[in-house]
């Protein structure tokens, strides 16, 4: 059982020495926790969001669950607001809230990687820790026959075109099936960390904090030598009153991609290539509504996948359903008034089919920059919609939209501003008229990556491939702040097992 010390409730300031000072709980820094624990070194954890158990999440509410388990109270976005940033922030960090949905690594990315970045990963090394991430945490093929109507629409429309589709991966153990993982499981059947590795590593004697913001890490003759927290107010997103002082041997920055690199900004780190590089897999959403009930709200949000259009030159995307909770759905678009209401009122009967885009690889693809305006704690994302963004969604809308109408859609409705609404195949053309990009239509992303990005080269890359940071001893980062760039697959399962094989070098750091 995992112990959690909240910040919220300490009643005076904290000054400790320790081995190893872990800032996130998330996919990374909690794998990292348990394998430095299982050396024998003395780990703190400290996570910024609250700690919650099952017991929160027995009446799932989209009201309480946005503002308590996500980043700025589920409204991050990027500086435009043509992006909405679905993070997680909590003991557990994404794990906590995310979908379930795990891939290895592909080989043609590690491929990629090799040539293009000089990193030292591959397919055979990794493939241990891999097996292990997927032992611990119950990793295996979601049933065909458990897919809810949401993923079948995507099995069958992928089927009638001859598209290639296949059957999803999730770590999950007695699984409910209730379809609510986006709010904090209310059955723990979702293996997240604070079950799992960080509750392995508590009970190797690892101390977590809750509720305790890293603001600075500090430097002395070219080495990190201490990380200046402070508490923070439950549910305020306030800082409290008390102060934390951490003295490690080894910092282990593991806040995820945007609050990693803003972090390290902070505190002064000046490496050109610092919180440039991030990529979103930006996703967009077509809807199609069918005469049967498909209840997207409810079942496993995801256990279908299509992979048919990655390879499209200069950009590839996957298809993926989403889970269609009410305010999700509302938020997704531009409806709004009677056409709003209209279009809730028939939720049942919606099918909801997103497009993950795979940014990063493109030749002159940059993605976007994270910053930190002088003076403040709040960074800013910028995150240009480039043309060969722009022509992939072009492409991906159509796609999403001939698969709801081979699946047998009666209508399929954009996320346009002027929403467009066709109610058989032959009108699919007008897609054409659309606009695509930045502020034309809904875009979201769940999958954050880059910031900090690893590599041979230190003009380039922030860490090297042993994931230390250049220019400054005694500092790691570990999250997916670190892949140099995206995907094109769900990230989970990447950062459980990078954070699984590196954990004894790290601990080799100490």
């Amino acid at each position: 059982m995992i112990a959690v010390l909240e910040g919220h409730r300490l009643e005076r300031d904290v000054d400790r020495s320790c081995d190893v000072c872990i800032v996130g709980s998330g996919a990374g820094g909690s794998v990292l926790a348990a394998r430095l624990a299982e050396a024998g070194l003395d780990v703190v954890v400290l996570e910024e969001g609250g700690f919650h158990t099952r017991a929160d999440f027995e009446r799932p509410d989209e009201r309480w669950s946005y503002p308590n388990l996500y980043q700025d109270r589920g409204g991050r976005s990027t500086a435009d607001l043509a992006i909405t940033v679905l993070q997680g922030r909590a003991v557990g960090g994404g794990t906590l809230i995310n979908w379930t949905t795990c891939f290895r690594t592909p080989e043609r990315i590690l491929d990629h990687w090799a040539r293009e970045h000089g990193c030292t990963l591959t397919a055979e090394a990794l493939a241990p820790s891999f097996a292990a991430v997927e032992a611990r945490l119950g990793i295996q093929t979601w049933p065909r026959a458990l897919a809810n109507g949401n993923n079948s629409v995507l099995e069958r429309g992928c089927t009638a075109l001859g598209w290639e589709w296949q059957a999803l991966r999730r770590n999950v153990r007695g699984c409910a099936d209730s379809g609510m993982c986006g709010l904090g499981c209310p059955v723990d059947g979702k293996q997240a960390m604070h079950l799992t590795y960080l509750a392995d590593a508590t009970d190797l004697g690892a101390t977590v904090y809750s509720d305790v913001r890293a603001e600075r890490l500090v430097t002395e003759r070219g080495r990190v030598v201490r990380v200046e927290a402070v508490s923070m107010q439950r549910g305020a997103d306030r800082p409290g009153a008390v102060r934390l002082t951490l003295r490690p041997k080894l910092t282990v920055v593991s806040g995820g991609a945007i609050n990693s690199p803003a972090l390290l900004l902070r505190s002064g780190f000046g490496h050109p290539m610092l919180g440039r590089r991030t990529f979103l897999h930006p996703v967009i959403a077509v809807l199609g509504r069918y005469e049967e009930v498909i209840a997207p709200f409810a079942g496993a949000p995801q256990s279908i996948s299509s992979h048919h259009f990655i390879g499209r030159e200069p950009m590839g995307f996957f298809m993926e359903v989403a889970p269609m909770q009410p305010m999700l759905t509302a938020s997704a678009g531009w409806a709004s008034g009677p056409e709003l209401m209209e279009l809730m009122g028939s939720l049942p009967h919606l099918s909801g089919i997103i497009a993950l885009h795979v940014d990063g690889l493109a030749p002159g693809d940059e993605g976007g920059t994270v910053r930190v305006p002088p003076g403040g704690w709040r960074m800013r994302l910028d995150y240009p919609v480039r043309e060969h963004l722009v022509d992939a969604m072009r492409a991906s809308h159509r796609a999403a939209a001939e698969v709801h109408f081979a699946a047998g859609a009666s209508e399929v409705i954009t996320t346009h501003r002027d929403v467009l609404r066709m109610t058989d195949r032959a009108r699919i053309d007008a897609l054409d008229t659309r606009p695509y990009g930045a502020q034309e239509h809904g875009i979201f992303t769940a999958h954050q990556m880059g910031g900090c990005g690893m590599g041979a080269d230190p003009a380039r890359h922030v860490v090297d491939t042993e994931l230390r940071v250049r220019g400054v001893d005694g500092l790691c980062v570990l999250d997916g702040s670190v892949l140099p760039t995206a995907l094109g697959v769900n990230p989970s399962e990447t950062i459980y097992a990078l954070a699984h094989h590196m954990g004894p070098r790290l601990a080799g750091l100490v």
